[in-house]
Parts: C-alpha cells; structure tokens; sequence
C-alpha cells in the first residue's frame, strides 16, 4: 500500500467529517480539514464552490488525496435553493476533481447516498401497490431521484465517472445508507432509538463504520478505476425473501432472529410489520474488506446484556453549518 502523507477532508466539521477525521488521525495520516464552519477537525474554513481556496490549501499543505463529504443534504432542501445545491454538490464536486488532476493525485473518495436510488415509484412501495421489497445493490436502477438532493448527488457521481475515464485517477463512490444521529425528518414512529434499530436489519450503519469504509477505500481502490459502493450493515435477508419481507416482514425477522421479539418486548418496542427496501453492501465487503461493526444481530445482544446501545440517537443534533 502507498501511504499518504495529507488527506484533505471536506465537511470536516459535519456528522461524518468529525469521526473520518478522527480515523485517519489513527491511521498515522495528517489530515487537513476544510468546512464552511471551525471546529477541532478543521484548518481551512471555507466553501467547496470557492475554486481559489481549495487551490490555496492544496498549494498550502500539500494535499495528496481528498475524500469529498461536504454536501447540502436531505434535510436542508427546505431551507436552501436549487441553485444552491448545484453550486455545492456538483460545482464543488467539479472544483475538487480539478484540482485533484491539476495536482497529479491518483485516487479521489466521493460521498454519495443510497438516496439517490429511492425513486418515487420505491419510496411508495408496498402503498404503492409494490408486491415484493426492491432489492439494492449497486446494479439497481433505472436511477430516477426524487429530490434535488439525488439529482445534485448522481450528477457528481456522473463528473466522478468522467475523470475518472479521462484521467488516470481511481476513484470510489460510497453510496451510503443512514448514520445520522438525528430523529428521522418523515417518521414518527416507532421512536427514534426503535426505528434505528430495526433499519440496521436492511437500510443503516454506524457513523463509525461508514468512517473505517472511507479509509479502507482510500487504501483499496488503487488500480480499481471507478467504483461504486453501498455501504450499509450487512442485511441477514436474502433475494428470495423479497416477497415475504413485502407481506409478513415480523415472520422473517423471527426466522433469522427468534430471540428478538421477545427482547423487543421487554423495551416496549416494535419490529417493523413490512419491509419495502434492502440495500446489499456485498460488493463493498468484497471489494474492500469492509466489516461493518453494528450489526442487527449486534444490537440484539446489546439488549440482552442490558448495555448501551451501539449506535448515536441525538434528537437534538443540529448541523454546525445550521447552529452559527
């Protein structure tokens, strides 16, 4: 493996930013953190839209790989523009590849979501008249999003494909699935502890898993070209359960896990009823060795011993770029 020396992060100040940073750091790499707001995980306060500046920390700390976290997300639609999504997610997307040629890098790690594949037609899905859950893997498609978010995200995949095609440069997308620490932005119920839990069976992973997927990526997509990834806990489902998971998910569950309603009882918890999507991140534990830490079966013995859970529930975390 060809150690690097500076890993410029982007969105160092943000969920996943703070905890990459940190992983690196262990990893014996220097680390130059560059967010819109300051904070212990970054030196360089500032804009991915800013071409100067990012040309201006590459120049001034000699930067080697980038790994791209900064976005507007999701949540953030209701309060900022088109406009201002493009500007940041794909222009910024754009600036960092520019100068990751310009500088003679030969890797480049991308952020993207599993959003982006949820169409509308999946995100209606078993009310929407959908017989079976969508299974997901990095095949999975057409992709059609549904959201300004999506459209921005598969736009800066799309510029990855292309320097990585023109250019002599590997890159990885990671599709991640959730590790916010926040109560969902749609869902109410169940509560935001039990709703987390029961997405480590199909659809999450922790923010600490999501950080080792982005240094293993680093380190392994050498020679690989342009990939992409889903990253999420491994789902103990297989194809052949799409059909059950979309009728009687509890009855499968309890298949795989006898030992977990009755755990979930005992919280005054509830297993989810249906299931209308499972992302496969098999190609991700191929590829790259990933071994995610959390996994379902992992918070079912968490609960049986009484310990806390593994995973972040922050009803009250507010993104720092919305906290100034």
């Amino acid at each position: 493996m060809n150690m690097l020396d500076n890993i410029l992060v982007t969105g160092s100040s943000g969920w996943l930013g703070r905890f990459l940073v940190l992983r690196l750091h262990k990893a014996g790499y220097r680390v130059t953190g560059l967010d819109l707001v300051d904070g212990p995980s970054t030196s360089a306060v500032g804009s991915v839209v800013d071409r100067a500046l990012i040309d201006q920390v590459f120049s001034d700390h000699s930067i080697e790989a980038v790994i791209h976290c900064a976005a507007l997300h999701k949540p953030d639609i209701s309060r900022y523009s088109a406009k201002a999504y493009v500007d940041v997610n794909v222009t910024g997307t754009l600036n960092l590849l520019e100068a990751a040629i310009a500088a003679g890098h030969d890797r480049f790690i991308f952020t993207s979501t599993t959003s982006l594949m949820i169409s509308n037609e999946v995100r209606a899905g078993i009310d929407g008249g959908a017989q079976e859950a969508f299974w997901i893997d990095e095949e999975f498609g057409p992709i059609r999003p549904r959201n300004i978010y999506g459209v921005t995200k598969f736009a800066a995949e799309n510029l990855c494909q292309l320097f990585a095609n023109d250019h002599e440069i590997d890159i990885a997308i990671l599709r991640t699935a959730r590790f916010f620490s926040e109560e969902d932005d749609t869902l109410r119920v169940p509560s935001g502890p039990n709703l987390k839990a029961n997405e480590f069976l199909h659809r999450r992973l922790t923010v600490e898993d999501a950080s080792e997927a982005h240094v293993m990526a680093l380190e392994k997509i050498q020679g690989k070209g342009c990939r992409t990834f889903i990253l999420s806990a491994p789902t103990p489902f297989c194809r052949q359960d799409v059909r059950s998971l979309a009728l009687d998910a509890l009855e499968v569950i309890v298949h795989y896990f006898p030992t977990a309603k009755a755990l979930y009882d005992e919280m005054g918890w509830s297993l989810p009823r249906h299931i209308d999507r499972v992302y496969d991140s098999s190609r991700a534990q191929r590829e790259l060795g990933f071994r995610p830490s959390v996994d379902f079966s992992t918070i079912l013995e968490t609960l049986a011993q009484g310990q806390p859970l593994p995973y972040h529930h922050d009803p009250n975390y507010t993104s720092p770029k919305e906290s100034e």
